[in-house]
């Protein structure tokens, strides 16, 4: 690990400019102003629509699916208060609630965030659905990193030598539909984004949650280097659970896309590559009878090769072409999902 900070800090000396963050005005901005016109008064309207068609290569079986039609409200009734609403109508069929949350800026750089939210842990499990470069998501943002909570969060930022964002916070740790009960103790997430130098990021979180009796810890660790064509990204997370309920979780996720421009009715043509694996892995339920914790999801490997032609700008129009290939140990029960196919994802944002 320190052979890897190393590096990268190594890279960064070797270039003078700041790295940019990319903000998204519509997670509830601040307004450089002391005071709100009419216009500043109306909110923003924002939605992805995803629909995908897929055929298991192995079963000879296939579907169509709404896999998103989400769509969110935000903006200020202050210049430093914001807020946000989003629920998603269909989420595999399914409605949920997403984000519900009021957003405050008291100081330069700082702001705290109270209601229902993404809690700041990881890359790829942070990134929106319109903002992830394949059409299935990898197992650290999917299984084994995916949490959205209610509770409260702070972020501050450091402009100084580069950029540097760190976010923590306080959850209750019950999901987003049980919110009448009471906790002798909250689930907690730190998040550290550091930016030293142009094109690279290095992300750094934790966190320690307890779905029931069990507290699991997780530690993740991701960087990125981004340039006009090129996004090349590797994050790695490590699952304990208290007490060896459950065997440590080990899940890897690295991929890299090259944008190559074109002169046609598309604006681009993005050529992917990942490579994800996670071991056996537990939500941290435990079975009604045994009162042990089970496997949710066995160990496996993918390789996912794919292509998407952007209509637009990156991330607004995109038809997305994948392939997965899984592999599995022998006597693993793979879920009808998670098995080998071809995906074709047609994902619109407004």
């Amino acid at each position: 690990m320190k052979i890897f900070y190393s590096v990268i800090i190594g890279l960064c000396l070797t270039t003078s400019a700041l790295a940019q963050v990319k903000v998204d005005a519509e997670d509830g901005k601040k307004l450089d102003k002391k005071e709100m016109e009419v216009k500043d008064y109306l909110p923003e309207i924002h939605g992805t629509i995803r629909g995908k068609y897929e055929y298991q290569t192995e079963h000879g079986e296939s579907r169509f699916q709404v896999r998103n039609a989400r769509f969110s409200l935000s903006g200020n009734v202050h210049p430093l208060v914001a807020y946000k609403a989003e629920i998603d109508l269909s989420d595999e069929g399914a409605i949920k609630m997403l984000d519900a949350y009021t957003r405050l800026f008291p100081l330069k750089n700082f702001n705290f965030t109270i209601g229902q939210m993404r809690v700041p842990f990881t890359i790829d499990a942070h990134r929106s659905p319109h903002q992830q470069y394949f059409a299935n998501r990898s197992f650290i943002a999917k299984q084994v990193g995916n949490v959205r909570d209610v509770g409260f969060a702070t972020a501050y930022q450091i402009d100084k030598g580069g950029r540097y964002v760190f976010e923590g916070g306080f959850f209750n740790g019950s999901g987003l539909t049980n919110q009448k009960v009471w906790h002798k103790q909250m689930n907690y997430s730190l998040k550290a984004q550091l930016f030293p130098c142009k094109n690279w990021n290095l992300t750094l979180s934790t966190q320690l949650i307890q779905p029931e009796h069990v507290r699991i810890n997780m530690y993740d660790v991701g960087a990125f280097y981004e340039s006009e064509r090129w996004h090349v990204e590797a994050e790695y997370l490590y699952k304990r659970y208290r007490k060896g309920a459950f065997k440590p979780v080990h899940a890897l996720n690295a991929f890299v896309n090259y944008d190559q421009p074109l002169k046609s009715a598309f604006n681009k043509i993005s050529f992917l590559l990942r490579y994800d694996r996670m071991t056996d892995h537990s939500n941290g339920w435990a079975d009604e009878e045994s009162h042990l914790l089970v496997v949710d999801d066995y160990a496996r490997q993918r390789v996912t090769g794919g292509v998407t032609l952007s209509l637009s700008k990156a991330f607004i129009a995109d038809i997305r072409l994948n392939v997965e290939k899984y592999f599995y140990k022998n006597g693993a029960v793979p879920k009808p999902s998670e098995g080998d196919k071809i995906v074709i994802e047609f994902m619109t944002r407004f």
